[in-house]
């Protein structure tokens, strides 16, 4: 499989190079040239396979040309060491659980498979070349390691810093924006040292971001050491998401619900998440339509309404992993509808207004949210999932199934969640076991010059 720039000014790229590099020499995001349709033969055994079985076939058709079937087979196994359950929180509303993961965070499948594939090419030979290939030519960086930058409002930086931590022949840098994630999330990348960095940025998620993409652009930077990306710009941290969609249609069938009335809604921040759901439909996952639910950073539900991408810069809310202002995500979204920019805007425009709509909500709406679900189901959300579940309560169409994604525990948002619902929300045992670590960040400002100067040290 080959992957090109949304950009459309970068050479082609193999698996090894996209995943290595994580952007584009144009800063474009990686797409893959061909997005394979699963058989037919696939969908009517879903509903009977076990978990990862589905995600194999997926993986296949995703990764299937440039990584070996059996290894596959075991970095989608040992990926998924935890279910991803279908749970009905009131009649045709279900929660898809993404928080049963290490992290308790749904980012944790796709950093444990990004963990593992990377270490795949790795082990296969040669080294890390400028262009980001991998293999014996002998014009490697100076540095013989990987390192993986990752800027997080939240739930990312603890996803991908377990998901690599102990990973021999990668370091990874963690950015948060300073006073902006929760003190639970923050633990989760603060305390674990090892092969782990946090940087503490005195700024926003944007900022965190800004410099991430401005280090893959710096020559020098490059030639002193390999940088890869984390985030869900990078294809194996993204695609895998795919993984539980299909998963949760195939629960859903077996409850006895047909595909043609399923209504995916997706919390959306960076807008990964909902990326991969759109992936899986372009490969013929069964569903009706998405929501794609923000908090009050709204602006791709203003496009939706308006054709107009506009990016602002981002609000802090109380769905805090969400707060992103100007999502990456948005140039393969447009890509995808757009066949590589064949159609116009407007054509495009009316592709993906057909299949998605959109919700935003303030934080009292996201409160009320959180209040009324818990007062009528006994169903604990977490601000994040609030606004999916609201989302569908709001849109659902008289006979369609909606399944929001929960896309984290809330215990990782104890203090909020406590004083809205006025309850203690039990807190699992190995998120716990994080906050008594110490913790151990690098101060920051969001000059990438400061940015620089620190990495040329390392």
């Amino acid at each position: 499989m080959k992957y090109y720039s949304t950009n459309g000014k970068a050479p082609v790229a193999d698996l090894r190079k996209a995943v290595v590099k994580g952007l584009a020499e144009d800063r474009g995001l990686y797409m893959p040239e061909v997005i394979n349709k699963l058989p037919q033969q696939f969908f009517t055994d879903m509903p009977k396979m076990k978990f990862q079985d589905i995600a194999f076939n997926v993986a296949s058709a995703f990764f299937g040309d440039d990584v070996d079937l059996d290894s596959l087979q075991d970095l989608v196994y040992d990926t998924l060491q935890f279910p991803c359950p279908v749970v009905k929180v009131k009649e045709s509303i279900y929660s898809l659980e993404l928080f049963h993961g290490p992290t308790l965070a749904f980012k944790d499948i796709g950093a444990r498979f990004m963990a593992r594939l990377l270490q795949y090419f790795l082990r296969r030979g040669g080294s890390v070349c400028g262009d980001g290939s991998v293999c014996g030519c002998g014009t490697a960086t100076k540095s013989k390691s990987v390192n993986v930058l990752v800027a997080t409002s939240g739930d990312t930086g603890s996803a991908v810093a377990n998901g690599f931590l102990g990973v021999d022949g990668i370091h990874v840098y963690v950015l948060y924006p300073k006073g902006k994630v929760s003190p639970i999330q923050e633990c989760q990348f603060t305390t674990l040292g090892k092969n782990i960095t946090a940087i503490e940025v005195d700024g926003v998620f944007d900022d965190c971001q800004a410099l991430v993409k401005s280090a893959f652009m710096d020559k020098e930077l490059n030639e002193h050491m390999m940088l890869t990306s984390a985030n869900s710009i990078n294809v194996a941290r993204f695609l895998p998401q795919a993984f539980y969609y299909f998963n949760a249609v195939a629960q859903l069938v077996a409850l006895g619900h047909q595909p043609s009335d399923i209504v995916v809604c997706v919390p959306s921040g960076n807008f990964g998440n909902i990326c991969a759901a759109l992936f899986g439909h372009q490969m013929g996952m069964p569903v009706k339509r998405f929501i794609a639910a923000n908090n009050a950073n709204d602006i791709f539900f203003n496009y939706l309404q308006t054709g107009q991408y506009n990016p602002k810069p981002s609000k802090q809310t109380l769905a805090n992993a969400m707060d992103v202002g100007d999502p990456s995500n948005f140039a393969r979204i447009i890509n995808l509808y757009s066949e590589n920019g064949k159609l116009s805007p407007e054509e495009t425009h009316k592709r993906i207004t057909s299949l998605i709509s959109g919700a935003t909500y303030s934080d009292e709406q996201i409160r009320e949210t959180m209040r009324q679900c818990y007062k009528e189901t006994g169903y604990i959300l977490d601000p994040h999932g609030a606004c999916g579940y609201r989302a569908l309560e709001e849109q659902l169409k008289p006979g369609e199934i909606g399944v929001f994604c929960e896309t984290a525990h809330p215990a990782k948002f104890k203090e909020k969640v406590d004083d809205i619902l006025g309850i203690d929300v039990e807190i699992p045992e190995r998120l716990a076991a994080f906050m008594k670590g110490q913790k151990q960040s690098v101060p920051m400002t969001k000059d990438f010059a400061d940015f620089k100067a620190y990495l040329l040290k390392q």
